[in-house]
């Protein structure tokens, strides 16, 4: 049961930071752009409009799909309650492997965003 208990709350880590982070970029992005913090592609950091659009577009979806991995995440882990550490590791890592494609993922909505609102330049069509 420990080992149960220690791979959801590993699967919970991922959907949590979204979350948290979504919601922070959502409201607020980093005031100045950085190549340390934040949402940094070559498109987001073109200017300062780009930048907070990029944070405040990335940060919706992060917070989404954040909310939707929550519940998606726990189900799983359900069904395998008192099986053995092999058969929870596997379906624990199968989780942690779908969080981390939706993490990633989201990048290339956000970049399809960028550039259907921003020429090449980074100006607001």
């Amino acid at each position: 049961m420990g080992f149960w208990i220690f791979m959801l709350f590993m699967n919970l880590l991922i959907p949590l930071a979204m979350i948290g982070f979504g919601r922070l970029f959502m409201t607020k992005a980093p005031k100045n752009i950085n190549a340390v913090f934040g949402y940094r592609t070559t498109m987001s950091m073109k200017n300062q409009d780009t930048w907070e659009f990029a944070h405040k577009y990335f940060g919706k979806l992060w917070f989404k799909c954040g909310l939707v991995l929550l519940p998606l995440s726990v189900v799983p882990l359900i069904f395998v309650i008192n099986k053995g550490t092999n058969i929870i590791g596997t379906v624990g890592s199968i989780v942690c492997v779908v969080q981390i494609v939706l993490l990633i993922g989201v990048v290339f909505p956000t970049e399809a965003a960028l550039k259907k609102t921003f020429d090449k330049n980074g100006i607001r069509r």
